[in-house]
């Protein structure tokens, strides 16, 4: 069975002015024009089964949401192909829109002056979805998110959190096969956004639903996508099981000394002593943290030099949790490189011969 949501050496560019800044700048643009070509997704390859969840996460100006415009069918993608449900987005929209269904966090679909129930009736009779089919979703929306005190209350009439889950309630109408939510939660106090995780979790198991989010909190990705497509400077860096970002890109890893006195220069000490991993060492109310990249040297060689090196009490190693690891993504401070193991000489040991 092929993937309900695939994208093949995917490339979407941009051709955008490129003016000095200032009135000088603007005249000169318009006298003689300067553009330059940006590349915002850049041979991007995606493989979404059927009732699959999974998150799209990347950094800002990373391509995500243009890749998603690009599923939906808003833009024409530069090279490559995309197919969602068997259809190229961007040459049968129709047909693509009766497939899928978008919640931005920040927008609606909500008609913002007339009841929600009105706005239900309206996307129920745009989307041609039979009576049996309609009554049968709302009741069941109904009873899921709890609609039924905001069904008569205009959409500008309704905190945050309501209008969220009634722009839910309005996505799933017409029983779309694909869903995507780009940053669902944004702005939502912790319970709302519970909630709301619930409801989509519920959906996908009762309804087959498949779910590509993209979002800046750590709790969404955890609690609804078992797989994690990072993406950086357009480029897939990562596509693979959530629990395996630690393993993969977990290299940072920390030790926290506990000092027998006080050292003055245990933080010089320790440096010394570590000189070829180039550790960053702070000093502490009762010792050191030294933070070390694992990828060029064993924690066992950092601790042995360690305690050679200072008067320790007490070691814990500390490792990088995912969400240190996503935040880092998303600060751009995340490297994909592997360096080359360093060959560690122990303090004192004399240089091997040539």
């Amino acid at each position: 069975m092929p993937p309900i949501v695939s994208a093949k050496r995917l490339v979407k560019r941009f051709r955008r002015p490129k003016k000095a800044p200032g009135l000088a700048g603007a005249v000169r643009h318009l006298l003689r024009p300067r553009h330059e070509t940006v590349t915002a997704v850049d041979g991007v390859d995606l493989s979404i089964e059927e009732g699959e969840s999974v998150a799209y996460v990347g950094p800002n100006g990373a391509g995500k949401s243009t890749t998603i415009k690009l599923l939906t069918g808003i833009l024409v993608p530069s090279a490559g192909t995309v197919d969602v449900c068997g259809v190229r987005p961007h040459i049968d929209r129709q047909a693509n829109a009766r497939n899928i269904s978008v919640v931005f966090g920040q927008r609606t679909q909500l008609w913002w002056d007339i009841p929600v129930i009105e706005s239900f009736r309206l996307l129920g009779d745009i989307y041609a979805v039979p009576a049996a089919d309609y009554r049968q979703t709302m009741d069941e929306l109904v009873d899921v998110l709890d609609l039924g005190p905001l069904l008569g209350v205009p959409a500008r009439q309704l905190s945050l959190g309501q209008r969220m889950r009634c722009d839910l309630g309005a996505a799933l109408i017409h029983a779309p096969r694909v869903l995507f939510l780009d940053e669902p939660t944004i702005g939502l106090d912790v319970a709302v956004k519970a909630r709301l995780r619930e409801f989509v979790g519920r959906m996908r198991t009762r309804r087959g639903l498949t779910v590509l989010l993209t979002s800046h909190d750590l709790g969404d990705i955890e609690e609804l996508c078992p797989r994690m497509i990072m993406l950086d400077q357009g480029r897939i860096v990562y596509d693979g099981a959530f629990d395996e970002v630690t393993r993969r890109f977990g290299w940072e890893q920390k030790v926290v000394v506990t000092l027998a006195d006080d050292t003055a220069d245990a933080a010089a000490r320790a440096g010394a002593a570590l000189a070829r991993v180039g550790p960053r060492i702070e000093t502490t109310g009762t010792g050191l943290e030294v933070t070390f990249d694992s990828r060029t040297v064993t924690s066992g060689e950092v601790i042995k030099e360690l305690a050679l090196a200072v008067p320790v009490v007490d070691l814990t190693l500390e490792e990088t949790s995912a969400e240190t690891i996503v935040r880092r993504l998303y600060e751009g401070n995340l490297t994909f490189q592997q360096p080359v193991r360093q060959s560690f000489q122990p303090v004192g040991d004399p240089e091997p011969d040539r």
